[in-house]
């Protein structure tokens, strides 16, 4: 796989997810890292945009962000890949585990182009922005 460096938002917080998971070897910017202190205060759509200039996938716990309309149109505009974590009450390592134990399928989501929001579950990824549309005659009923 190339290397890839990925973008930390602020919602994992600035030291244990990060740390975590560069020590299990990712490649990647802290939110705190780019803006400093103006941390708190960067719009979404801010640093969103500087990830799609940059192509830097997003890792991030905010499910909320696929809901906002400025910040899909942000995503949609500059192809950015985002990358979410699923079950909020989770702890830092168990955050940095759940992305690691995903390390492999959120690598080969990361070779096709954005914009695209995905969950990260504890055992897959499922992209949720935008939803894939079936095949000619394929209805999108759930599986039972």
């Amino acid at each position: 796989m190339p290397d890839i460096e990925f973008f930390v938002d602020r919602s994992l917080g600035r030291r244990l997810v990060p740390t975590a998971l560069r020590k299990a070897g990712w490649k990647l910017r802290t939110h705190h890292e780019v803006y400093g202190e103006r941390d708190e205060e960067v719009p979404d759509v801010e640093w969103l945009a500087m990830c799609g200039r940059e192509n830097l996938p997003v890792l991030t716990k905010d499910r909320r962000l696929r809901y906002r309309p400025a910040e899909i149109e942000t995503i949609r505009r500059f192809e950015v890949l985002t990358f979410v974590l699923t079950g909020g009450s989770l702890r830092a390592e168990d955050q940095a585990a759940r992305f690691d134990h995903s390390r492999a399928r959120i690598e080969t989501a990361c070779a096709h182009r954005g914009p695209a929001v995905y969950a990260v579950y504890k055992d897959r990824i499922a992209r949720l922005f935008p939803r894939e549309t079936p095949a000619f005659g394929e209805s999108r009923k759930a599986n039972p």
